[in-house]
């Protein structure tokens, strides 16, 4: 069980979006939004934005994600092993 340990904990922490308050080049302030990993999706993006912006909604800035493999890059169909990078700007309303 201890072995599992180290590895229990890195799962744990890569199925979390996180968020840090960043500026914009106009000196607007919003916030970048992390969701990168297999655990998480562009969902779990939105609702970090929903939830960080306390329900006055958001406004999307910018995006950048590692695209959608090619059906020849798959093993058996399936996109196995490739860390999925996702990031999203907001700036709440």
């Amino acid at each position: 069980m201890i072995r599992f340990l180290p590895l229990i904990a890195v799962l744990a922490l890569s199925g979390c979006a996180t968020s840090e308050t960043t500026y914009l080049n106009n000196g607007e302030q919003g916030l970048a939004i992390d969701c990168s990993g297999e655990a998480n999706s562009w969902a779990a993006c939105y609702e970090k934005a929903d939830a960080s912006c306390a329900g006055t909604g958001y406004r999307i800035v910018g995006t950048d994600g590692t695209p959608a493999p090619e059906e020849s890059d798959k093993t058996l169909g399936v996109d196995v092993g490739n860390y999925k990078n996702r990031s999203v700007v907001v700036v709440c309303k």
